[in-house]
């Protein structure tokens, strides 16, 4: 079992990674991009779900045998919302704009789960 110091480490890690994949993805359809037209589609695809697992399993590390409070599911729910954006933003390409700016406050609600454990 790893100190919890660095299964935080390895959280924001995947973090930060989830939201570059996310940004490049709604950059691309923001330009007139589409699922066909990007060559990077796979190494996108691919660094999604490896940044999706990184952030699963290392939350999980932090959380170490404690009590799941109220705060975990709604983190839990996030996470899979932030699964799913991806695709939708391959599939809906008009909802980018919008999702430039969701994006981060989805990053923000996170942050505030993470720091004040509501429930």
């Amino acid at each position: 079992m790893l100190p919890p110091e660095v299964y935080k480490i390895i959280h924001l890690l995947g973090i930060a990674w989830l939201f570059f994949v996310l940004g490049g993805a709604t950059l691309h359809a923001l330009n007139g991009g589409d699922k066909a037209s990007n060559n990077s589609r796979k190494l996108m695809a691919a660094s999604h779900g490896v940044a999706l697992v990184i952030i699963l399993v290392a939350g999980f590390g932090m959380l170490g045998g404690k009590q799941m409070g109220t705060w975990v599911f709604l983190k839990f729910a996030l996470w899979l919302v932030l699964g799913a954006s991806l695709a939708l933003i391959q599939k809906k390409p008009g909802l980018a704009k919008a999702l430039w700016f969701v994006l981060p406050l989805l990053a923000a609600a996170g942050a505030y789960l993470a720091v004040y454990k509501p429930g």
